[in-house]
C-alpha cells in the first residue's frame, strides 16, 4: 500500500489510541495536526480536537485507514518488568489481572497499514526503535519511554547524561535532584503542580492521569521526525 507523502504545511489527521488526557495529542497539535482520541474510559480533560469513547483496537480496525498517522499507548500496567517478574506471584495470588494489549494493537495496526508508533515502558513487548527521556528536552522529569515505529523509521537521538538524581526518599534516605518522581504518592514524589510543570501539561489537574501522560515534547519530536523522513523519501 502506498501513502501520500505529507509535508510540513499539511494538517495531518492523527489517531491517538488509548488517549487518556492527551499528553501525546498535544505534541502532535504543536505541529498543527488534527488529533482524534479514543479511549475506553471517558476523558473529560482530553485536549485533542475530537474524542470517541470506545475500544481502541476496534476503532483502529474500523477507522484507522481514515488517518495519516496513528499513535497508540496501550496500558502499561501489565507490560512492565515488575508485573511480569517481581509482582507476578502476588498478582496470581490476589487474582489481579492487567490487560496485555500491545500484540493485538500491533496486529490491528499492521492490518490497517498506516504509519504508526506504539509507546510503552521498559520491559514491555514493544520493539525498541526509539527511547526518549525528559532530559533530551530539558524537562524536570526523566520518564524513559520506548517507541516501536511501523511503516517508517527514525534515528535514535542522543541520550544526554542525567544531571543528577530524582528527588525523593529511597530506603530511608532523602535525595535531592533536578528531577521529580511523577509516579505514586508520598515519599517526596511530585505534586500535581510539579507534574504539570515538569511535563508541560497545563490542561488537567487529575493526579493519576498526569502521572500516566506522556510529555507532549516527546510526540512533538516524533511527529517532526516523521515529517523529516517523509520529505526525505519524497526527494
Amino acid at each position: 500500500m502506498t501513502h501520500p507523502i505529507p509535508n510540513r504545511r499539511s494538517r495531518l489527521r492523527v489517531l491517538d489510541a488509548y488517549s487518556c488526557i492527551g499528553g501525546a495529542a498535544r505534541g502532535y497539535q504543536y505541529l498543527g495536526w488534527h488529533v482524534t482520541g479514543v479511549d475506553i474510559n471517558p476523558q473529560p480533560d482530553y485536549c485533542g480536537d475530537t474524542f470517541h469513547q470506545g475500544d481502541a483496537i476496534e476503532f483502529i480496525r474500523e477507522h484507522g485507514h481514515e488517518f495519516d498517522f496513528i499513535h497508540a499507548s496501550p496500558p502499561c500496567q501489565g507490560e512492565g518488568a515488575p508485573t511480569k517478574g517481581t509482582n507476578a506471584a502476588r498478582n496470581a495470588r490476589t487474582g489481579r489481572r492487567h490487560p496485555r494489549l500491545i500484540a493485538p494493537t500491533r496486529a490491528a495496526l499492521d492490518i490497517v497499514g498506516q504509519p504508526y508508533v506504539i509507546e510503552n515502558v521498559a520491559g514491555s513487548d514493544v520493539r525498541k526503535d526509539l527511547r526518549l527521556c525528559g532530559e533530551q528536552f530539558g524537562l524536570a522529569v526523566l520518564m524513559h519511554r520506548y517507541f516501536e515505529l511501523g511503516n517508517w523509521s527514525a534515528a535514535q537521538p542522543a541520550h544526554p547524561v542525567h544531571r543528577g538524581r530524582v528527588r525523593g526518599w529511597r530506603h530511608g534516605e532523602y535525595f535531592d535532584g533536578p528531577y521529580v518522581a511523577a509516579y505514586g504518592k508520598g515519599g517526596g514524589k511530585a505534586t500535581v503542580r510539579e507534574i504539570r510543570e515538569a511535563k508541560g501539561i497545563d490542561w488537567s489537574h487529575d493526579h493519576l492521569a498526569l502521572r500516566e501522560a506522556l510529555p507532549p515534547a516527546y510526540t512533538g519530536w516524533i511527529g517532526a521526525a516523521f515529517l523529516t523522513r517523509s520529505e526525505e523519501a519524497a526527494a
